[in-house]
């Protein structure tokens, strides 16, 4: 868990969460180096953003390890829209493994749209972080995928949620029941993957 400083602001992810993603790095750098990855994905974009440089990009610079962003959802930038001609496009995906590019208005290839997995039915929309070319990211993303969302992310999530649930309390708990009767102050504590 994590105290979180900064609010959430669309396209300032990283400001928010990259200080503590890179304080893990350090540290399992500094106590299990066996264990360092030799690339991280990272749950959102790289260069498929507004400014072109989202969280994947800041935390792979600031770490000098090789990132890629993995995007549940597509970041509507630079003329990307999820409009009919976009949902078209991912009709036309059949197998696991199939792409195609997210070319901007700008004529920049900022990302592929991929399907993951056979039974897939949303794509993933991955990026360019750091030290990776945009090919290897997507087949690096494919091969991590036993399901939609590749293993690393996925379990991240998993995980993540199961301590909050054993942390915090399970819904309809008798703790989590008498806390909902007392006054709330809005969150601060956030779990952060990676």
């Amino acid at each position: 868990m994590v105290h979180l400083k900064a609010p959430y602001v669309s396209g300032f992810l990283a400001f928010r969460e990259v200080p503590f993603l890179v304080e893990l790095v350090q540290r399992l750098q500094e106590k299990e180096p066996g264990f360092m990855p030799q690339v991280l994905l990272v749950d959102g974009n790289g260069v498929l953003h507004q400014r072109g440089f989202g969280v994947a990009c800041h935390l792979g610079v600031l770490t000098d390890l090789p990132c890629v962003g993995v995007a549940k959802k597509l970041l509507q930038v630079d003329g990307l829209e999820n409009n009919s001609l976009h949902k078209e496009k991912i009709m036309l995906l059949q197998a696991g493994g199939d792409t195609f590019p997210l070319m901007g208005n700008s004529g920049t290839v900022l990302g592929m749209a991929l399907k993951s997995h056979e039974h897939s039915t949303n794509p993933l929309y991955v990026s360019v972080g750091h030290r990776v070319s945009l090919e290897v990211a997507v087949r690096l993303t494919h091969h991590c995928c036993r399901f939609r969302i590749p293993e690393p992310i996925r379990q991240a999530d998993i995980r993540s949620r199961d301590y909050i649930r054993r942390t915090l309390g399970h819904p309809g708990s008798p703790a989590q029941r008498q806390e909902s009767l007392l006054p709330t102050e809005p969150s601060t504590t956030s779990p952060v993957s990676w």
